[in-house]
Order: structure tokens, then sequence, then C-alpha cells
């Protein structure tokens, strides 16, 4: 697992190098992706990436659910644990990992950012969401509109770095989460400063 310094819990992460949509994104002039916080500062210490392609690879283990489960109620005490503070779904399967972990643990509150939107849709056409995961579809586009028609036709939440909606307040709190859990319980937008 990963530890955010931002959050108060623990995460899991894989490389933003892996993401589908981001990786196209990130040649975008404007694009969130194309100022990934996950591309540099301590996520490019060989260390990181070292442990960043391992979660990676262990994806598609057949035990990685009960593993990953194994691991959050052993370690995970504030309630809450965030899907990929670096990286993204990989498909279908992997977001299925990701709910079959959730409805394991109904007693954490999880949150997955994603930009990728087709995947979300065609697992919520073969399966349930769990209520305790939110996920939160995020903006491609720095001041872009989140897409909060999608959203509300999934039943998910919206993210981006806007001016407008509910502000992330970690920038005026040393930017840590500190009492604020928005990301895991709002159903409005949220949006984030840029970094």
């Amino acid at each position: 697992m990963s530890l955010p310094s931002k959050m108060p819990c623990f995460g899991y992460s894989t490389p933003a190098k892996k993401c589908i949509t981001g990786g196209k994104l990130v040649a975008v002039k404007g694009s969130i992706c194309s100022i990934c916080y996950a591309t540099k500062g301590r996520y490019v210490f060989p260390n990181v990436q070292t442990a960043l392609d391992k979660r990676f690879k262990s994806l598609k283990r057949k035990d990685w659910v009960d593993t990953i489960v194994a691991m959050i109620e052993r370690r995970e005490k504030s309630g809450f644990f965030r899907w990929h503070d670096s990286g993204d779904v990989q498909g279908v399967w992997h977001m299925e990992k990701i709910a079959e972990v959730a409805r394991r643990l109904p007693d954490i509150k999880f949150w997955l950012p994603t930009r990728e939107y087709s995947i979300v849709a065609q697992w919520l056409e073969k399966f349930e969401k769990p209520k305790n995961l939110i996920i939160r579809l995020s903006a491609f586009m720095v001041d872009g509109a989140p897409p909060v028609g999608i959203a509300k036709r999934l039943g998910v939440s919206t993210s981006g770095v806007t001016t407008g909606g509910f502000n992330c307040p970690a920038p005026k709190q040393d930017n840590k989460c500190m009492e604020c859990r928005a990301c895991w319980n709002s159903q409005k937008n949220i949006n984030y400063q840029k970094h």
C-alpha cells in the first residue's frame, strides 16, 4: 500500500505512466495530466517507481483481492482508503477487483478518482457499485468542466481543477486533508488546486 502524505489513510497507487487515458492526455497542453504531480517530486525516486511497478504487476494476481483486503484490515485504522493517488483503473476486471475489496470491507469508505469514464460505464452495466465506494470522474482539462452529465447518468461524483463548487481545503491546511473527508462523502463536485 502507499501512504500519501496528504491523506488521512493508506492508498494504493500504480505508475502514472501506465494510465490509459492519462497516457494520452499527458501530451495535451492544458490537460490536468500534462501537469501530473505523480510524474515529479518523490514519485520519480527509484524506490518509489519500483514500488509502483510492483503494485501494477500484482493487479493480475488471482489472490490480489484477498491480499489487499487482508492488508487493509490489518493496517487501516482511519476508516478511509484512497485508490490511485498515482495511476488509474486498467479495465472492467480491475474495477471489479476494487469493488470486491470495498464489498468485503463495508466499514471502510473508499475513494476512487478516475479519468476512465468508459471503463466505469462498462463496469456499471455488469455490476452494482458498493455504497462505500465513492467514484469521482475527474475532469480532463485545467479549468475545464467536470463530466457532470456522464457522472449523473452513472450515479457517481466528479472532480476537477477549477474554481467553481466545493474547493478542497488542503492548500490552506499545510497541504493535508486534516478533518475534511469530502472526497469520500460528498456527492458534489470537488475542485482541487493546480499543483
